[in-house]
């Protein structure tokens, strides 16, 4: 008796198991099974170390201006923190297969927000050497330099994107723009970190970091170039 009422409601378990699944969902759990699905797509690990960045823009824009060794320490961990990962949710998204359409478009406006910002509080406020005292245009031509590319970039890729797919290849990311970012990045680092007076040698720092801004803003400029004459390579055709 004991198994067979077990077998019994094994089979009335089993069956409105069964019944229950082949109903269709209402049309109501349809919407929020797609929305948490839309959420999730939105919001990957990647999007939110993106938008991370975002958010940390107004912070160091604070601790910039902060007279103490705890502000530049801060101002200069902030930017540290945004460069890796900037590195790092792009691999994320190629390893987990996390990219997403917002995605790609947040993460070139979280970098250029980090990079302008800091281009221009280095300007407002630049390090108290002699040698920006004889020239303080020092800091001026490579940052308009490297915030013009920027910009006339972002406008040729919408445009671009505008048109045709040949158009778009044309603009894609190359070398060249990797090695851009990569010496702007170590640049303002070496920048950002000798505003502290406690380092050593700080001439030496400082002069290295205004080297590798303008061989930063050289990369910018020739990028341009080449995308440019890729661009009109594209239209003669």
């Amino acid at each position: 008796m004991g198994s067979e009422n077990k077998v019994n409601g094994i089979d009335w378990y089993e069956n409105n198991h069964l019944d229950s699944r082949n109903q269709s969902p209402s049309p109501s759990l349809q919407n929020c099974q797609s929305q948490q699905d839309s959420y999730h797509k939105l919001l990957t690990l990647p999007t939110i170390l993106t938008l991370g960045r975002v958010a940390a823009v107004p912070l160091l824009v604070s601790t910039f201006y902060v007279d103490s060794w705890w502000g530049r320490t801060a101002t200069t961990s902030i930017f540290i923190a945004a460069a890796v990962t900037d590195w790092l949710d792009g691999y994320l998204a190629r390893k987990m297969r996390l990219g997403s359409a917002f995605g790609a478009f947040l993460d070139p406006v979280a970098d250029k927000l980090m990079v302008a910002a800091t281009l221009v509080l280095l300007c407002t406020r630049p390090l108290e050497v002699a040698i920006f005292g004889q020239l303080p245009w020092l800091l001026t031509v490579p940052s308009i330099a490297i915030i013009g590319r920027e910009i006339t970039m972002s406008a040729v890729r919408e445009w671009a994107a505008s048109q045709n797919s040949k158009l778009l290849e044309a603009v894609a990311v190359n070398n060249l723009g990797k090695w851009k970012t990569a010496t702007q990045m170590i640049a303002l680092t070496i920048l950002l970190a000798t505003r502290d007076s406690s380092l050593g040698g700080p001439g030496i720092l400082v002069a290295s970091g205004v080297v590798l801004l303008y061989i930063s803003a050289g990369l910018s400029v020739w990028s341009l170039a080449v995308y440019m004459s890729k661009i009109w390579r594209v239209l003669l055709k």
